[in-house]
C-alpha cells in the first residue's frame, strides 16, 4: 500500500512538472515571438493567472522618469471571476521594491505587516514576486485570490511564479528598451520632417541688391526651432527683411514659426506700411495661436537707391549700426510689442539711411541670452565690441565673427536659445 501511495505522489509529482514545463516553454515560445512591450505583459499576466490558479494577474513596472514609484499595468482577469480589478497599494509596492523578494500573504485582511493598507477590491490572498533584469529591479508580478480548496498560495506557487518572474524579467526590460527605440526612431522622423518644413521657410538664395549685401544665419538650439529669417522683393525698388523669434523651442515653435510667416507674407504683399503688416498679422494670429504664444519680429524695408531703410519692431532685439565714418556702434532704440500679446499692438518705426560701408545688424534674443560656463551672458555690450572691431569687414566676416566669438563664450555649455542673426552692409 505504501509503495502504491508512492507511485501516485510520484505520478502527481511528475505530472505537476510536466504542466510547468510546458507552461514554462510555452510562455518562452510566445513572449519570444513579439518585441511588443503591451503583448509581452498579457501574456506573461495571463500565463501566470493560469499557472497558479488565480483570480486576477497585474504587472507593475519601474516608472523610469521617477524610480521610486511605479505605474500599474493590470491586463488579465481570469474569464470566471466577475470581480472588480484589484490595485496593489502603494505600501505594498513600496515593500516589494525595498525587500526585492517574493510576498505572500494568504489572509491579507489581518497580515500584521499591512495592517490599515486598504486595497480596492476583496482581496482574500496575495501573491508577489520581483521582476529583475540584470539584478536591477524593473517591475513586480502579482496574482490575487488562489482559487479552489485550499484557497491559500502555496510555496509550489511561489517557486513557479518566481520561475516565470526570472524567465521574464530580462524579456520584458529588452521589450521596454525596444519600444523606447521605436519611438524615438519615431520620433527622429518627425523632427527631420520638421527640420525639412522649417528650411523650407528660409530663403533658397539671396537677391542681388544694388549697393547693399547681406549675410544671415540661424542656428537652433535643438533640432528645429522657433527662429526665422527672410528677404521679399516687394516691387521694383523696394525689399523687406523679417527676422522673426518665436517663443519657445522644438517642434511647437517650429509649427508656430510655419504659421507666423505665411501669415506675415501675405500681410507684406498686401501692405506697404511696415506697421500696418504688424498690426493686421496680430489681429490674424491672435485667433490662430494659443493665448501664452508670442512672436518677436523686426521688418526691414530696403531702398537701394537712396540707401535708406525702415525699421518697424514688435517686441524684438534693437538693432545695431556700425557707422564707418565714426567707428561706431550705435543701438537703435525703436520700441514695439509682439504679436499676439494684446489687441491693440503698438510699435515704432523708424527710417535711417546708411552710408556707404555702414552695417546693420539685426539678431535674435538667443544671442544676448548665450551663456557662458560661468552662467555670464553674452549680452549686447560684447555684440557691440565684435561689431566695432570688424565694422569694416564684408557682411559674410562680421557675420562669421560674431558666430565663432559666441561659440568661444559659450565653449562647454549646450546651446539654450535660437539664434539668428541677419548682417546688412552698404557697398562703398
Amino acid at each position: 500500500m505504501d509503495q502504491l501511495s508512492n507511485l501516485q505522489e510520484e505520478n502527481t509529482r511528475l505530472r505537476k512538472a510536466v504542466e510547468e514545463l510546458s507552461i514554462l516553454n510555452e510562455l518562452a515560445r510566445v513572449i519570444s515571438s513579439t518585441m511588443g512591450l503591451d503583448v509581452v505583459i498579457e501574456n506573461i499576466i495571463k500565463r501566470s493567472v493560469k499557472a497558479i490558479h488565480a483570480e486576477q494577474g497585474m504587472i507593475s513596472l519601474v516608472d523610469e522618469e521617477s524610480p521610486t514609484s511605479m505605474f500599474t499595468l493590470i491586463r488579465a482577469v481570469d474569464s470566471t471571476s466577475n470581480h472588480q480589478q484589484f490595485h496593489l497599494n502603494q505600501n505594498i509596492l513600496g515593500w516589494m521594491m525595498i525587500n526585492k523578494k517574493p510576498l505572500v500573504s494568504n489572509i491579507f485582511l489581518s497580515d500584521e505587516r499591512f495592517l490599515g493598507v486598504k486595497i480596492e477590491g476583496d482581496i482574500q490572498s496575495l501573491l508577489c514576486v520581483p521582476l529583475l533584469a540584470k539584478n536591477k529591479l524593473i517591475g513586480i508580478l502579482a496574482v490575487f485570490n488562489k482559487k479552489g480548496n485550499e484557497n491559500y498560495f502555496s510555496d509550489e506557487d511561489t517557486r513557479l511564479l518566481s520561475i516565470i518572474a526570472t524567465q521574464s524579467g530580462q524579456v520584458l526590460e529588452n521589450a521596454r528598451l525596444y519600444e523606447h527605440e521605436q519611438k524615438r526612431m519615431a520620433m527622429e522622423k518627425e523632427l527631420i520632417a520638421a527640420r525639412e518644413v522649417q528650411m523650407n521657410l528660409l530663403p533658397k538664395q539671396l537677391p542681388n541688391v544694388p549697393n547693399f549685401e547681406f549675410a544671415p544665419n540661424t542656428i537652433p538650439a535643438k533640432e528645429i526651432g522657433g527662429d526665422f529669417y527672410d528677404i521679399i522683393k516687394v516691387n521694383n525698388i523696394s525689399y523687406e527683411i523679417i527676422v522673426a523669434d518665436v517663443a519657445g523651442k522644438g517642434l511647437s515653435a517650429a509649427l508656430l514659426a510655419t504659421l507666423g510667416k505665411g501669415v506675415l507674407c501675405a500681410q507684406v504683399m498686401q501692405h506697404g506700411s511696415l506697421q500696418t503688416q504688424l498690426k493686421q498679422s496680430n489681429t490674424i494670429l491672435r485667433g490662430s495661436i494659443p493665448h501664452k504664444s508670442f512672436i518677436t519680429l523686426l521688418l526691414a524695408t530696403i531702398s537701394p537707391e537712396s540707401r535708406t531703410v525702415t525699421i518697424a519692431n514688435a517686441g524684438h532685439c534693437y538693432p545695431l549700426l556700425y557707422h564707418n565714418d565714426r567707428k561706431i556702434v550705435e543701438t537703435l532704440t525703436i520700441k514695439g510689442m509682439a504679436l499676439n500679446i494684446s489687441d491693440d499692438l503698438k510699435c515704432e518705426e523708424r527710417t535711417i539711411t546708411m552710408q556707404p560701408n555702414d552695417c546693420l545688424v539685426l539678431y535674435s534674443d538667443g544671442v544676448d541670452d548665450a551663456q557662458s560656463i560661468t552662467r555670464e551672458f553674452f549680452g549686447t555690450e560684447r555684440m557691440v565690441n565684435v561689431i566695432q572691431s570688424c565694422g569694416q569687414c564684408s557682411a559674410d566676416a562680421i557675420l562669421q565673427k560674431i558666430i565663432d566669438e559666441i561659440k568661444l563664450f559659450t565653449k562647454g555649455v549646450s546651446q539654450f536659445d535660437d539664434i539668428t542673426l541677419f548682417v546688412i552692409k552698404t557697398k562703398g
